[in-house]
């Protein structure tokens, strides 16, 4: 809710950047309690918060990717983001749940005669963002820990240890050229360039004394001595390790699958490589999950055709279920995507060594003159077969809680990992979503601080096509029954999957808040039931938000 601009009369004291800035924003009666409302200081959005009666000013825009915060969802003194769960104190503006990885500025609030007053100063409104503080390197602390992988999760963790106030040696050594980036934004967002979508820039990671290694690939590990060897016959000692190497797609296997322009998507150059091929040509996409589906979103009104291959019945079958991938099914056929499901590709044909035809199993024969693959990842572990390291049948490496492996001193984190899922009741699982990994990282650091400090998440993700966002968050693995509430024809619904008779996760389209606010009761450790989920009405839960 915004507040009256004629109740915004700012005064200003100070210089340039420091100017102090003084506004009344709204009466003290206006604003009920747990209510947020979106005011304005000196033209800038703020967001005020009533809490018990006590009154929070905090940067009013998501610092992930400037959601308005004052559509989210507050429980207590949490609140989380309506878009992709991230979460924050009101008091203090400190994120306490990913996938942003900054904070929210605060600004002194005052009330005199029933009147609220916002004082910040002006250069903290020009940014809905505040960096953690953090420690920097100290040359006389020669303990090293050292990051394998260039990911979210090993970002995270670097950043954790230097604002717990570690002042060693943090090394990541990564096989990619890049500094940590956003790689949701690969396939969602295929014409941006790699500088787009970094998350931190080098100049801020030299600036907090974390070393980057650029094309660094490990290619073994002595766990006895603590040192880990790279491809280019290096080898770096470390005093903890973690692993977060993430995973890699899965290859086709069968014939042509090496010809020319058939791809995978993994990298920045690989997305630009994508959209550069596809442009005006015909593209098939084998598989029918998050890149597959992404991918035709995105380019369903630049390539020439679009075919997407898939051996289940809809798209999204495994993570989402056969109702919300039908409804993404729909939306893309709608902009001419073909689907031809409950089949397989058995071969790829080409000419001059570039790919031309694919052919089905059905015999049925789609012009190719791109082929993206997207059937699945496998962790990114094989370096260490043959060690004592435990892993599972898939090569994910078994952590507990604390991300630590069976190995002294040594963790692990993100795609690479199977870890107790709280709501698979303590099962082992492998999640593939960035808000998780950085979670992984964030609690990697504090027990390589010796903080005894386990994982508490509900796993939050989310895809977007055609401008539309799909939203999930839980654990539905196992699922057995739906609850639908809205409409998956008209696009506006609430998905909750039940297990046990209780709900395990849910998904959503243009119901926001809704799937944040599930995410935050699962968080509380409240269980929901299948009889409470099907009470529900999408435009206003009120069982959840008492819960």
């Amino acid at each position: 809710m915004a507040a009256n601009p004629s109740l915004c009369s700012p005064t200003a004291t100070g210089m340039d950047g420091d100017d102090i800035v003084t506004a009344e924003v709204c009466k003290e009666d206006d604003v009920g309690d747990g209510e947020l409302w979106e005011v304005m200081v000196a033209g800038y959005p703020v967001l005020l918060v009533r809490n018990k009666k006590e009154f929070s000013a905090l940067g009013s825009k998501c610092p992930h990717y400037d959601a308005p915060l004052s559509k989210g969802v507050l429980k207590g003194e949490r609140l989380r983001c309506p878009w992709h769960g991230a979460c924050f104190n009101i008091k203090t503006g400190d994120i306490e749940e990913y996938p942003s990885l900054d904070c929210l500025p605060c600004f002194k609030v005052t009330v005199e005669d029933g009147k609220v007053f916002v004082t910040a100063k002006k250069k903290d409104l020009e940014s809905s963002l505040r960096v953690k503080d953090t420690r920097k390197r100290c040359l006389l602390n020669q303990d090293t820990m050292l990051l394998l992988g260039g990911g979210v999760a090993a970002l995270a963790c670097a950043e954790t240890l230097r604002q717990e106030g570690f002042t060693g040696r943090i090394i990541m050594a990564t096989k990619e050229k890049h500094v940590p980036y956003d790689k949701s934004k690969l396939s969602k967002e295929m014409s941006l360039k790699a500088e787009d979508v970094y998350l931190r820039k080098p100049e801020f990671l030299d600036a907090r004394g974390i070393e980057l290694w650029t094309e660094k690939e490990a290619v073994s590990v002595d766990f006895q001595k603590q040192k880990v060897h790279f491809m280019d016959r290096s080898s770096q000692k470390y005093n903890q390790l973690l692993i977060a190497i993430g995973s890699h797609s899965s290859s086709l296997k069968v014939p042509g699958a090496d010809l020319q322009n058939v791809c995978i998507l993994q990298t920045p150059e690989d997305s630009s490589k994508i959209l550069e091929l596809a442009t005006g040509k015909n593209l098939v996409i084998i598989g029918a999950s998050f890149i597959g589906m992404e991918v035709a979103a995105f380019l369903s009104d630049k390539a020439g055709a679009i075919s997407v291959v898939e051996k289940r019945e809809f798209p999204f079958q495994n993570a989402l279920g056969p109702q919300v991938g039908g409804v993404a099914m729909k939306m893309l056929q709608n902009k001419g995507v073909k689907f031809y499901m409950k089949t397989e590709l058995c071969e790829l044909k080409g000419k001059d060594g570039k790919v031309t035809e694919a052919v089905l199993a059905s015999g049925e024969k789609l012009p190719a003159d791109v082929v993206v693959v997207g059937i699945g990842v496998f962790p990114n572990s094989a370096f260490l077969k043959g060690t004592s390291i435990a892993r599972d049948d898939s090569g994910a490496i078994l952590v507990d809680l604390r991300m630590q492996t069976n190995i002294p001193n040594v963790f692990a984190a993100g795609d690479v990992v199977s870890f107790p899922v709280a709501l698979l009741n303590g099962d082992r699982s492998s999640i593939h979503h960035q808000q998780v990994a950085e979670a992984h990282g964030h609690i990697a650091a504090l027990n390589m601080l010796k903080k005894e400090k386990e994982l508490h998440t509900v796993p939050f993700f989310w895809t977007t096509m055609l401008g539309k966002s799909i939203r999930y968050a839980g654990c539905g693995k196992g699922y057995v029954d739906t609850v639908v509430k809205g409409s998956l024809e008209q696009q506006k619904f609430l998905i909750f999957y039940i297990r046990d008779g209780f709900v395990t996760a849910a998904a959503s389209l243009n119901c926001d808040p809704m799937v944040s606010l599930i995410a935050e009761v699962l968080y509380l450790g409240k269980q929901i039931s299948k009889e409470e989920a099907e009470a529900c009405d999408i435009c206003n839960i009120p069982s959840l938000a008492e819960t």
